[in-house]
């Protein structure tokens, strides 16, 4: 069967998983059989020390709809599902994480509810999380603010298995460590129907987790904040800068006009000796937002410019693929 008639590609991640490849790929192959679907699967090795792309080019070598992807090093979540969706063929494409917390069963109804119900994209919910208080809490909290903070409604936007219509990955850059806000970013791109569907989470079987940490929990709020920026301001800094620098700039014009008014009214009139502008502590309070306003307008001016003349400066670079015409994957690392 040609690729482009695939049902499924799945895109998975994965950093030292040694231990769970095998099982996962059994996992997956017997749910795709038992469905009839015609399917590949991408394993991305984020920079592994460990034997995974060893094992990876086994399970390549003995069932060619099994393909790996090697990263020259390790750059995060983000750069290994960006680049597995820029080789993914299938009509819906599936992520899941390595570590068999993801459960494979839940592929046909993920599949079901792009094709036939029509979302865009369906985030799993791990409604009932195998994972200590020290995790859960702060992800509930996270959570909640992302939600607030976006108008999306779902419970748990960091959840790895998630199921995309072709044209969602192929028309969204995920960089840094924004894997966390992909319905965020997807929005944004104009794919609005956004749904969810409550998932098994089974314990960690193997290891311990290699995406993540205490770090995300300080970083999350900081990347919600990033995205939406760059999501609405990317191509229009202007729209954002120019917008506050006039303001600024207006508020300190208003308050240097009102000075120099009234500095005239009080030596016309003759009704109090005038204090000297630059005696008033207002003058510097407007001159200081004159000039904040003329920075910030600059600001945008050349955020134009940039937008307008550079190319994407930033390339992960892929050591080596299995079973993938060999391309160059330029996305952005910033």
């Amino acid at each position: 069967m040609p690729e482009q008639d695939l049902d499924i590609s799945v895109v998975i991640p994965l950093l030292d998983e040694e231990e769970s490849l095998p099982e996962l790929a059994k996992w997956i192959a017997r749910v795709m059989e038992e469905n009839n679907f015609s399917y590949e699967v991408i394993m991305v090795d984020d920079g592994s020390r460990d034997t995974s792309w060893q094992v990876i080019q086994e399970l390549a070598a003995n069932d060619a709809r099994f393909k790996g992807i090697k990263m020259n090093r390790n750059y995060g979540k983000s750069a290994a599902l960006n680049t597995g969706f820029k080789d993914a063929k299938g009509k819906v494409v599936v992520t899941m994480d390595a570590d068999l917390q993801d459960s494979p069963d839940e592929i046909p109804a993920l599949y079901k509810m792009i094709v036939e119900d029509k979302y865009d994209l369906v985030s799993g919910w791990k409604k009932t999380r195998h994972d200590p208080i020290s995790k859960t809490i702060p992800t509930k909290v996270y959570n909640a603010f992302t939600r607030w903070f976006s108008g999306i409604k779902l419970h748990d936007f960091n959840c790895g298995l998630k199921a995309y219509e072709n044209q969602v990955v192929k028309n969204i850059d995920v960089y840094g460590e924004m894997h966390r806000y992909i319905p965020v970013i997807a929005k944004a791109a104009g794919f609005k129907q956004i749904g969810e569907k409550v998932v098994h989470h089974q314990a960690r079987k193997y290891g311990k987790t290699k995406f993540g940490g205490i770090k995300r929990f300080i970083r999350g709020p900081l990347d919600l904040l990033s995205i939406t920026f760059v999501t609405r301001f990317r191509k229009r800094p202007m729209h954002f800068f120019g917008a506050w620098g006039i303001f600024f700039f207006i508020l300190g014009f208003l308050g240097a006009g009102w000075l120099i008014l009234d500095q005239f009214l009080a030596t016309y009139y003759g009704t109090k000796m005038g204090t000297l502008v630059t005696n008033r502590p207002l003058f510097y309070l407007s001159l200081l937002t004159i000039i904040i306003g003329v920075q910030l307008f600059l600001a945008g001016f050349l955020g134009e410019m940039m937008v307008v003349n550079s190319p994407q400066t930033h390339e992960y670079v892929v050591a080596e693929k299995i079973g993938i015409n060999t391309t160059k994957v330029s996305v952005s690392d910033s």
